[in-house]
């Protein structure tokens, strides 16, 4: 795999969830009612940063889960034949709140359907919003973000790899090739 070009580093990711947290912050009009939930894995780090930044911007603090989305794949059986599925984690009621859920990378729009079926399995919330680190079109869905932090122009083929220091211990979105 051959990486074709640097879209952000560890500045540009830091300065990327902050600006979509005061996002999130204006047209929540605040935090009442507020929750944030990421889709496991990158989406929850990503989801307990935005966090932080509401709490240090606005002085509350706001609820976040974790979302497994394993069981709700319509891909399951091409994934692995005993794929392995870690626990969601929403330790609050989600009904009447404002629900903004969170990944690293927008694609086909599959991955955020599945978090929606399982996300509505735990009750009936005001609203849910979609915050993407990045996006890369070519959906396969009619599913669009309401908080983007970068568009990324890219080929099907191409791979968007978000690389966190709680997973990767570095910090970079990058692209490359498929090979």
């Amino acid at each position: 795999m051959t990486i074709k070009s640097k879209i952000l580093d560890t500045e540009g990711i830091k300065r990327t969830i902050r600006r979509i947290s005061h996002e999130i912050i204006e047209k929540n009009q605040g935090t009442e009612f507020l929750a944030i939930v990421g889709i496991k894995t990158r989406g929850v780090y990503i989801a307990e940063r935005i966090a932080r930044n509401i709490e240090e911007i606005e002085g509350k603090k706001v609820p976040v889960g974790a979302l497994d989305i394993t069981l709700y794949r319509d891909d399951l059986s091409e994934v692995a034949s005993q794929p392995v599925v870690h626990s969601t984690e929403i330790e609050f009621d989600i009904n009447k709140k404002k629900i903004v859920l969170v990944d690293d990378v927008l694609f086909s729009g599959r991955t955020v359907r599945c978090a929606l079926d399982e996300l509505i399995d735990f009750g009936r919330p005001e609203s849910i919003q979609l915050a993407v680190l990045v996006d890369r079109g070519h959906r396969e869905l009619p599913i669009r973000p309401d908080f983007v932090g970068k568009n990324i122009p890219t080929n099907k083929k191409d791979r968007v790899e978000v690389r966190l220091q709680e997973t990767d211990e570095t910090e970079e979105v990058v692209v490359s090739d498929e090979k």
